[in-house]
């Protein structure tokens, strides 16, 4: 039992409070035939979206990342389209749930951003994201096989599939074999397949892979594996899941000074 002083003073522990007068008036002059004379508390709304923070699987070294914290501006100004990118699709979400591909090199900026918006969605509208980190749950699927383990494959990607929001940390960053691509497949077609939102991260340029490279013009193919300069997206997951990829999401390229190179570069003046 909650001692007194931990009991709202405003809803007295229900998590209900009464409409104010003007917003019963509001009703009454709307005609609405649903009017309500109650309305949830603002601790109630904190709370849920404190649970909802904490279910989010944030991890602690991305825990201070905020849309409002990443750096755009000055040296960082080539990343003001992704930031922007970022704010309009907290704005428009969930009219319009179609997801992002964050593209960029090595620490430019992406996971930052990813978190970022998922504290937005989390705090500013209640929605109930999760992240997770491409090779750490591949590697909880495949110690679910485990018979020392009580967690079964179904029971690690229920949430996956079911969060209403997703974030997929460092796609690709496993080596791909027919199991790593089996289970990508599996994990962006049901969330496709159930309408369900998701952000990714990758470091690997948003390229076809080198056999679909060669239907390409020579032209083209030339650009292309100038461009890759080694594997691309499409080497790491497949064309099908890439073309998929292309279905589900908003392009983002991220263009920048590596961050974390800059922060050891400054710790050895």
């Amino acid at each position: 039992m909650k001692a007194s002083l931990d009991v709202c003073p405003v809803c007295d522990g229900t998590g209900w409070k009464a409409l104010a007068s003007v917003e019963l008036a509001a009703q009454s002059a709307s005609g609405s035939t649903n009017a309500r004379r109650v309305t949830r508390c603002d601790c109630a709304v904190r709370d849920r979206r404190e649970r909802l923070l904490q279910q989010a699987r944030i991890p602690k070294r991305y825990e201070h990342c905020e849309l409002s914290n990443f750096e755009f501006e000055g040296p960082h100004g080539k990343l003001a389209p992704a930031r922007m990118a970022a704010c309009k699709f907290v704005e428009e979400y969930p009219v319009d749930t179609t997801g992002l591909l964050l593209i960029g090199s090595i620490g430019v900026g992406k996971t930052h951003l990813a978190v970022g918006i998922i504290k937005e969605l989390l705090t500013t509208k209640g929605i109930a994201c999760l992240f997770y980190d491409y090779r750490e749950l591949l590697k909880q699927i495949q110690n679910s096989y485990n018979s020392s383990v009580q967690a079964t494959e179904l029971q690690v990607l229920q949430p996956v599939f079911e969060t209403e929001v997703l974030v997929l940390d460092e796609l690709g960053a496993v080596k791909p074999t027919e199991w790593v691509w089996d289970t990508v497949s599996l994990i962006l077609n049901t969330r496709y397949n159930n309408n369900r939102t998701t952000i990714i991260t990758t470091n690997f340029p948003n390229l076809p892979a080198r056999e679909a490279r060669g239907n390409l013009s020579s032209r083209s193919r030339e650009a292309a594996d100038d461009a890759a300069r080694g594997e691309t997206l499409g080497d790491r997951i497949g064309e099908r899941m890439r073309s998929r990829l292309h279905e589900m999401c908003r392009i983002v390229k991220l263009e920048g000074q590596d961050y974390r190179e800059k922060f050891r570069n400054a710790s050895f003046r």
